[in-house]
């Protein structure tokens, strides 16, 4: 075997993500001694399938368990199966050798031998004869040494490989010179491994040197048992989801954390919604119970600037502003047990670093006091008694940690009542002395702190054995909570983060390029071409460093923490990634692996803080430093639910607590002040335009602040540590924004002025022509007419835009982030817009609303959609050179109601990719969606198409987005290559639709409670009672519903109905009577079903029905409807997904494209003729050679090439 062969160790072979997980100390055991036992009962005098049975009894014992059935599959020598029963795929192959069998066990120097000669015929006879996909490893063991093989290896170097899959094939069949397996070891395996000069790695391990690590009693040395296993485990070796925080929702912490808050999660529909708990099941003690009842005693609401905006009635305001302030309140305490469990763990598991308990925090006084007067001060600024008992906890400047305005409003945490417990639930976490879950109630603090300390908030970084078995909660679960509850009124929708992930590095690496090309003048293609380029470091940071990324919709920030672990991956790959003195990290690898930032260092260990250690400190300083650039330069986001706003900043904050790290004794590097780039608004609403003019807000003389300090004063916000330097800048920002909006105020009270001027100056001029005598003539009225029209216009633009209660949560993209504004004030926009906007019909929100939208958006149409108006917010809001990603619903890639989405696309954007997402992304959500990548401006370039499954992108084909021009409604025939779009373009090119040659009605509605005359009940719908099988009076007409129609002919089964106004929907006799063209709406899986009627007969609503309506040949028309190409272009074009049932919808079947009528066929006329004919005689009458005739036919009238018709044949 002429390859390289390339062993891996355990470690470096699992998912870099994987390794943060850690196992529970009573998995290591077991796993400890089920291992001691497979090395104690080994014997090498002992069978093959002795030795069979240790490994299968290991795997079973330590780590499979009851969920995989491991076994014995055909010829193979043991098999582990994807699921618990025999019948399930199989995931993994063994191939078991004896000990002593050296002649036929592989090495580490050399893998041609029998064992693996046998390995990689069951894997071809798994993979070729079975066509099983879901083999996911393969291993070779003697029980001591274990060799695994990624099957995605052997997919590439085997299955590829064309001569050995025939080989295979002919071996198999019996058709070569040899059928025994020793004949395809050594006349086929052992020559093509001979002569096999590629690389194939394996991960390569033996179990005797684990020895003294299973035999000693110290725990720490059972760290080096973690990574093998992880090897082990069905998460590696099946590809088993892990863990992943990202991704999974625990719900315990969830449903218990809603609990105390309390809250409860109903089902509605589809959805799962979050609302309070119903009147009779609600505890005072819980935290916004507690908080209505205080804002309620005091009467807070009617206090508020805006009441109004919080809701219609009381109740709904009470509720509103209640879960805000919890939300801000569990936020915090959240954060702290984060900064908790990183002190503890720095700290080598201090115990004294733990202050979330009640020993410190005894009541809300003295949480209030931990927010503001600990966490907001300094060791030195804080009082003797919160110096001696917070001594351990840093200072951390974040205004995370200041007084909310609905805080300074309303109440705080302080003013709620310590005397009020609550029940512990049912389903709790918490456990008395003996194990058991406890019962009875507890104080709300004492409850939410020991459901606090029952889980694991300390894992990032970390490699190490869960000792007391606590499940793990960090900032992405923490993320996924909120996204859940924050979407209480509409049912929330948490982005996967394999979603988040690609869909974050496809646009950003793109808008590094663009980024790079337009700075540096480069012509560069991928981020490979720019790494070659690049010289200078500083330089490519600070191009790096300039990039804009949006989230307009922006949530728990999930896209926002995507994005900056891909920019930081980014700088990794170009070899740019530096410390805070320019040294490179050149030692470690930073990469983004199942939406998670995993540093390793050469070894593959995960890089972990340790202070006092100065090569970890140059590394956490670093990351800090990087991560808290990129924050407060790229990434920016708006929402308009303010709880959003703060869980975002939140996960952007507990992101750089991650690399939080000492600058001196017992002091944490200060948290910048981000809040800014983060805000709260309707990101589809603005008074302003983004090319207003802000100049003239600084020309008057009196403004005290000009642009440039405006500017100024936001940099300055994100990094002062002073509270009274805060509140400064704070002011000179509200008051050059107010200025700017006074100003622009002032444009549209200015045109009314003007408007009205006019009126009073006509009207003058018309009074003083009477007053002399003189005629008023038509076109003088007509002058003032227009004129007072104009200014009432004027008027009620004014009253619009001033006044209108649509623009309370207005979010004002013109001036809000100046970081995208130029030194003139002009809106340049950002770099990349990316998000998961909601779904939401614009039918569910007010009038005044979807007036706003529908003369404010082009996309505007009959079912409008929020997602829609995005789509155009995301191109108005980007710089004239970005790149575009969202999450949406794949119906408007060929729903007639988006037509004008797609025209607004087409003319305005280049498809990049489209991506169609198999998966169901979203929990309890049955929409089905897709990813698109579009790039702004349009230009001419090639656009592809992806399938998304199982977390794994495929590409499938390449389209040109140019031939959506020319689709019916400009459908995006995504699943269409760029020959079969000129496929597409030769048929509708000759084509009309069918309705403008055909009148054509969908059949009959037989029964619907309530309607017809007179109207029908329930009885009459389960009786059937118009239904017969004879003709009962001169009302029963017989009848064919869709199942009795076949391709040209049709078999009646005898069934009559009374037609007339009773039914549910009758439709006008006439299309019942003479030749017509019913078509089944259920068509085969490889034609439409059209067949010919001339008598008369009720059709049922199964099928359609086409009548001429101009003289035309009906049976070229059949013929045409029921060929493989009409067939294929109804596939296509109308993106039907679902192969088995791709039911023909109204719209569709009306606009089928058929041949004009000066494109008729004689010929293909008298075939039709023919199988009609020959199906009247024998019904079973094989007629496929007519059927291909026609196929030709209509290949020759539309001047198909032999390669089109290929495409054709071979769909």
């Amino acid at each position: 075997m002429n390859s390289i062969a390339k062993p891996i160790k355990p470690r470096k072979a699992l998912n870099k993500a994987f390794l943060k997980v850690k196992p529970y100390r009573e998995e290591i055991e077991l796993f400890k001694t089920n291992l001691i036992k497979v090395l104690d009962f080994s014997n090498e005098h002992e069978s093959e399938e002795y030795h069979k049975n240790l490994v299968s009894g290991f795997l079973k014992d330590s780590l499979y368990h009851g969920n995989h059935f491991i076994n014995t599959s055909g010829r193979k020598d043991q098999v582990i199966h994807i699921g618990p029963k025999p019948d399930s795929p199989v995931g993994v192959i063994i191939e078991a050798k004896n000990p002593k069998n050296k002649s036929e066990m592989v090495s580490v120097e050399n893998l041609n031998k029998k064992a693996f000669h046998e390995l990689l015929l069951y894997f071809l006879r798994e993979r070729i004869s079975n066509g099983n996909l879901e083999v996911k490893n393969l291993i070779i063991t003697n029980l001591f040494e274990w060799f695994i093989f990624d099957a995605n290896d052997f997919e590439k170097n085997f299955v590829a490989n064309k001569s050995l899959v025939k080989q295979f094939k002919d071996f198999e069949a019996g058709n070569l010179s040899g059928t025994s397996t020793d004949f395809f070891y050594n006349e086929i395996a052992k020559p093509f491994l001979t002569a096999f000069e590629e690389t194939l790695g394996f991960v390569h391990f033996d179990l005797r040197k684990y020895e003294r690590v299973v035999r000693n009693d110290d725990p720490k040395d059972d760290q080096k048992l973690v990574s093998l296993f992880k090897l082990l485990s069905p998460q590696h070796l099946l590809k088993e989801p892990f863990v992943n925080d990202s991704n999974s929702l625990d719900k315990k912490f969830y449903s218990e954390l809603l609990h105390i808050i309390g809250l409860s999660e109903i089902k509605k529909g589809s959805k799962k919604l979050i609302q309070r708990n119903e009147e009779g099941q609600r505890n005072l003690g819980s935290l916004l119970e507690n908080t209505i009842l205080q804002l309620d005693s005091r009467d807070k609401i009617n206090r508020l600037p805006n009441p109004r905006k919080y809701g219609d009635t009381k109740e709904e305001r009470l509720f509103t502003v209640a879960l805000e302030l919890v939300i801000t309140w569990v936020n915090r305490i959240l954060f702290l047990k984060l900064l908790e469990a990183q002190l503890i763990r720095y700290h080598k598991g201090d115990s004294k670093y733990a202050f979330l308990d009640l020993k410190m925090i005894k009541d809300y006084d003295d949480l209030d006091s931990l927010f503001f007067q600990v966490l907001a001060k300094r060791q030195g600024e804080r009082n003797k008694e919160a110096q001696t008992l917070f001594n351990k906890v840093p200072y951390l400047n974040s205004s995370l940690f200041e007084p909310t305005d609905i805080e300074h409003d309303t109440i705080f945490v302080s003013n709620l009542r310590d005397d009020k417990p609550i029940p512990i639930i049912a389903s709790t976490v918490l456990k008395d002395e003996k194990g058991k879950k406890r019962s009875g109630e507890l104080s709300t603090l004492e409850y939410l702190f020991e459901f606090l300390d029952a889980y694991d908030f300390s894992s990032e970084g970390s490699e190490d054995i869960q000792e007391d078995n606590k499940t793990l909660i960090n900032a992405s679960v923490l993320g996924l909570i909120f996204e859940k509850i924050n979407g209480y009124k509409d049912g929330s929708f948490f982005t996967p983060g394999f979603i988040t992930m690609y869909m974050c590095r496809e646009t950003i690496r793109k808008a590094v390029v663009q980024k790079f090309n337009e700075v540096k003048s480069w012509n560069c293609k991928d981020l490979d071409e720019v790494y070659d380029k690049v010289e200078d470091r500083n330089e490519a940071n600070t191009i790096i460093n300039s990039l804009k990324i949006c989230d307009p919709a922006v949530g728990s920030g999930h896209f926002l923490v995507s994005a900056l672990n891909e920019l930081i991956a980014i700088k990794n790959d170009l070899k740019i990634l530096q410390d805070v003195e320019g040294k490179r990290l050149k030692e470690y690898e930073v990469e983004v692996v199942n939406d998670e930032l995993v540093i390793t260092d050469d070894e593959g260990e995960l890089f972990e803080y340790h202070p006092g250690n100065k090569e970890s400190q140059r590394i956490q300083m670093a990351l800090f430093h990087e991560k808290q650039t990129l924050i407060e330069n790229c990434l920016f986001g708006v929402d308009i639910n303010p709880n959003s706003v703060k869980i975002c900043r939140l996960r952007l904050w507990i992101e750089l607590l991650k690399n939080a790290y000492y600058k001196g004794d017992n002091e944490l590097e200060t948290l910048p002040n981000i809040d800014i780039n983060i805000k709260t608004g309707n990101s589809l609403i603005s008074r302003f335009s983004l090319d207003d003019d802000l100049k003239a807000a600084f020309k008057d003389k009196t403004i005290a602040y000009g642009f440039l300090d405006y500017k100024k004063a936001v940099a300055d916000y994100k990094n002062t540590a002073s509270k009274e330097k805060k509140r400064e800048i704070i002011q000179i920002i509200n008051e050059v924004k107010n200025n700017f909006k006074s100003t622009l105020d002032n444009k549209f009270i200015a045109k009314l002025q003007k408007a009205q001027g006019e009126v009073i100056n006509e009207q003058e001029r018309l009074n003083n022509l009477t007053a002399f005598g003189e005629k008023i003539t038509k076109a003088d009225k007509n002058n003032l007419k227009k004129l007072q029209q104009k200014s009432e216009k004027a008027l009620l633009e004014k009253e619009e835009i001033v006044n209108n209660v649509i623009y309370e949560n207005a979010f004002e993209w013109r001036f809000e982030f100046p970081e995208v504004l130029n030194d003139d004030g002009d809106y340049l926009g950002f770099d990349v817009v990316i998000g998961n906007p909601p779904y939401l019909r614009v039918r569910d929100v007010s009038e005044n609303f979807r007036m706003y939208y529908s003369k404010s958006y082009k996309v505007s149409e009959n079912q409008l959609d929020l997602y829609h108006l995005f789509v155009e917010k995301s191109f108005a809001i980007a710089s004239n050179s970005s790149i575009h990603s969202l999450i949406v619903p794949n119906a408007f890639l060929a729903n007639r109601n988006n037509l004008r989405l797609r025209r607004f696309i087409l003319s305005h954007f280049s498809i990049d990719k489209i991506i169609e997402v198999k998966d169901d992304v979203f929990e309890e959500a049955s929409v089905e969606v897709l990813i698109f990548i579009f790039v702004k401006p349009k230009i001419s370039s090639s656009s592809n198409y992806f399938i998304a499954e199982k977390g794994d992108f495929k590409f499938k084909n390449s389209f040109n987005q140019e031939a959506f021009e020319n689709t019916p409604n400009n459908n995006f025939t995504v699943t269409v290559d760029s020959k079969s779009q000129k496929i597409i373009a030769k048929i509708l090119n000759k084509s009309v639709e069918l309705s403008a040659l055909f009148k054509t009605i969908s059949g009959i509605k037989e029964y619907q409670v309530g309607k017809g005359k007179p109207p029908q009940t329930i009885e009459d719908v389960r009786g059937r009672i118009f239904n017969s099988s004879q003709k009962i009076d001169e009302t029963y007409l017989p009848e064919l519903r869709g199942k009795n129609l076949s391709k040209y002919m049709f078999n009646w089964s005898g069934e009559y109905i009374s037609y007339g106004e009773w039914l549910a929907e009758p439709r006008v006799p006439e299309f019942f009577e003479g030749d017509k063209i019913l078509i089944r709406q259920i068509p085969n899986k490889d034609s439409l079903i059209a067949s010919y009627v001339k008598d008369r007969f009720v059709i049922d609503q199964t099928a359609y029905i086409a009548k001429p309506s101009v003289q035309l040949d009906v049976f070229f028309y059949l013929g045409v409807l029921n060929s493989k190409l009409i067939f294929w272009y109804f596939q296509n074009i109308n993106n039907e997904f679902d192969q088995l049932f791709p039911k023909i919808k109204v719209k569709e079947f009306n606009s089928l494209p058929i041949p004009n009528v000066a494109y008729s066929n004689p010929q293909l006329t008298n075939v039709v003729k023919n199988i009609l004919a020959a199906l009247e005689a024998n019904k079973e009458r094989d007629i496929s050679g007519f059927e291909k005739e026609i196929d030709n036919l209509v290949y020759q009238l539309y001047d198909l090439t032999e390669e089109e018709i290929e495409i054709i044949e071979n769909a």
